[in-house]
Parts: C-alpha cells; sequence; structure tokens
C-alpha cells in the first residue's frame, strides 16, 4: 500500500480507542517516536543518527499538521471535514502560506541518480545543514506534492462515529478509513434503524 508523508503527518490526530481524540505528537518524546518510525519515508532529510525532538520541533510540526489538515479539509469539501478540525483550522490561504514558506526554508536542487543495475531516480541535493529545518521543509513538500496530485481527488475524511482520520480511497465505493470503521458505522445504522422501526427514542432513555 501506498504511503504518503502528508497523509502519515495528518493521521497523527486519530481515535485513541475511548470515544476522544488522542494526539501522537502531543509530547517532544512521541514526536520523536513518530519521526524515527519513519525514517524509510524521510530518508534523504535524516542525519544517520536520527533526530531528536525538542518543544520548538515539535511545535512546529504540530502548526504543520495544521495548516495541512486545514487544506486536507479543503479538499474534501463540499463533504465536512474530520470532526477533530472543526474547531482548529487556519484559514485556507494562512495554511497555503504557511505550507509554501516552511518549503522555502531549504533551497534544493534536484539531481539525477542512476545506479547501474537500477532504474533512474531523481533525489534533492541540499545545502542546508540543520537537521530540523531539512525535515520541516521535507514535509511541507510532501504536503504539496499530495495536494497537488492525483490523490487529491480520492481524499476522503471518514464517516465512522467517532473517527477523525483522512484516508485516500482505494477502491469506488470505499466509504471508511479501515475495516473496523466500517464495522462500527454499520452496527450504529444498524442501531438506529432498529429504534426508528420500534418508535423508541434511544436518548429518552
Amino acid at each position: 500500500m501506498e504511503r504518503w508523508p502528508a497523509l502519515e503527518l495528518a493521521s497523527t490526530i486519530r481515535h485513541d480507542g475511548e470515544g476522544g481524540v488522542a494526539d501522537d505528537l502531543a509530547t517532544t518524546h512521541g514526536t520523536t517516536r513518530w519521526i524515527l518510525a519513519r525514517a524509510d519515508l524521510l530518508a534523504d532529510c535524516l542525519p544517520a543518527g536520527g533526530i531528536t525532538a525538542d518543544e520548538d520541533l515539535r511545535a512546529e510540526i504540530t502548526e504543520l499538521r495544521r495548516a495541512v489538515r486545514t487544506l486536507f479539509a479543503r479538499a474534501v469539501g463540499p463533504a465536512p471535514p474530520s470532526p477533530a478540525d472543526v474547531r482548529r483550522l487556519m484559514p485556507a490561504d494562512q495554511a497555503l502560506a504557511h505550507i509554501n514558506a516552511v518549503a522555502a526554508r531549504e533551497p534544493v536542487v534536484p539531481q539525477l541518480d542512476w545506479p547501474q543495475e537500477d532504474a533512474p531516480r531523481a533525489r534533492l541535493l541540499s545545502a542546508q545543514d540543520d537537521a530540523e529545518v531539512r525535515l520541516l521543509a521535507a514535509l511541507a513538500r510532501a504536503a504539496i506534492d499530495f495536494l497537488s496530485g492525483p490523490q487529491r481527488e480520492r481524499l476522503r475524511a471518514c464517516t465512522a462515529p467517532r473517527c477523525v482520520r483522512y484516508f485516500v480511497k482505494s477502491h469506488g465505493r470505499q466509504e471508511w478509513c479501515k475495516p473496523s470503521c466500517g464495522n462500527r458505522a454499520r452496527a450504529a445504522r444498524h442501531y438506529r434503524r432498529r429504534h426508528v422501526t420500534t418508535g423508541h427514542d434511544p436518548a429518552s432513555s
């Protein structure tokens, strides 16, 4: 399954399994763990020994996430955004300006890499020594690539009860981000239909 760094960043806001919302970037430890778990996606911008997030880096990544989720909410319209975003969104023009400004913090030059026994690939050569700037710029560029690519048309906000994720549809009839959300949504529909049929209002009990 294809993975998109921008979608994975947005998905650090998630259902906590108990009726609330969890934030994987709420602490510096959680932020460091999230970065290191995606070393394969971020290999070109992380130093060999990885990176340890301090509070400043954590705050910058979470603000970038807010901008990304703002533009995700715009992309899924006129359908409603994730319930987690109702009171957290930036104005769309502010989100655009923020992502573009963060991406511009690292000047890069595209380079062609073509190993003898492998396919050619493009990589970005950077003169930036600051690993944190490289990481933030890479995440911003990933958001630009995602939102300007064909996957934007397949982006959806999951409508299952309590879910706050965005996802990319993998087939035409997909309504939820994962099977467990589908099971929960179908159970909720069945519950509502049963009480409508019997004339019982569960809220009155």
